[in-house]
Formats: C-alpha cells, sequence, structure tokens
C-alpha cells in the first residue's frame, strides 16, 4: 500500500506549533497510508532553530529544515513563513491546518489520505 510521511511542527509540550513551521522545537513524524492508516514513526528535534538568520525567511534556515525533513514529504503546521513556497517549489507538500491539536491535524490529514499520497507520489 502507498504512503507518505508526514511532519508536525510542535511546541516543547507536544502541540500543534502555532507559529511559523521552521520555528517549531520537534517534529513528530508520520507515516500516513493511502487508507488513512497512521502511525506514529519518530520524534526530531529541531536542529534548524540554532541556526544563525540574516533575516526573516533566511534561506538557510528553509535548506537546515529541508535537510532534516529530507525522507518528509508533508510538512504540517499551524502557520507558514515566508519559505512558505520554497517549500513549495522543493517538492514539497506544506499543510496548514491552523490552530489544531495534534489529534484534530492527523484526522484532517486521515480524511485526506488518498490525494495527500497521490500528490506526493507516494511509494
Amino acid at each position: 500500500m502507498r504512503s507518505v510521511k508526514l511532519a508536525l511542527g510542535v511546541n516543547s509540550r507536544g502541540e500543534l506549533y502555532d507559529e511559523h513551521f521552521g520555528d517549531s522545537d520537534f517534529f513528530l513524524i508520520y507515516e500516513l497510508r493511502e487508507d488513512g492508516t497512521i502511525s506514529f514513526l519518530e520524534k526530531r528535534k529541531n536542529r534548524a532553530k540554532l541556526v544563525e538568520e540574516k533575516g526573516h525567511g533566511d534561506p538557510k534556515k528553509f535548506r537546515a529544515i529541508a535537510e532534516l525533513l529530507r525522507d518528509v514529504h508533508v510538512f504540517v503546521a499551524g502557520r507558514m513563513g515566508p519559505n512558505y513556497l520554497r517549500v513549495k517549489e522543493s517538492g514539497k507538500i506544506p499543510m496548514i491546518v491552523g490552530r489544531k491539536t495534534v489529534e484534530e491535524a492527523l484526522e484532517e490529514l486521515r480524511f485526506r489520505a488518498s490525494e495527500l499520497v497521490s500528490a506526493a507520489g507516494g511509494k
């Protein structure tokens, strides 16, 4: 069955981060299968937060996040910052879910599983 990997940006309390994706404390990584089944894979510390930015939306920070999440297809956040277009141009799928809980975001993603797997070219 085809699937994609999702990264949900969360704060230190494990709540969906309601600021820019790149400023999340951690990324919760899930596998989303075409049939809507979701499995938690791991929690990754956002080391990209350590990148010294020359300005808001610095491409260096985007590159650090892209490297950290190179195996992930869909980036999920409460909000995206100026690097939103870079995410799209890199072939990743940015999903803005607003201020929801992780569980609510996963439910929304489960509902759109087939669409997301097809759009990301899941394997």
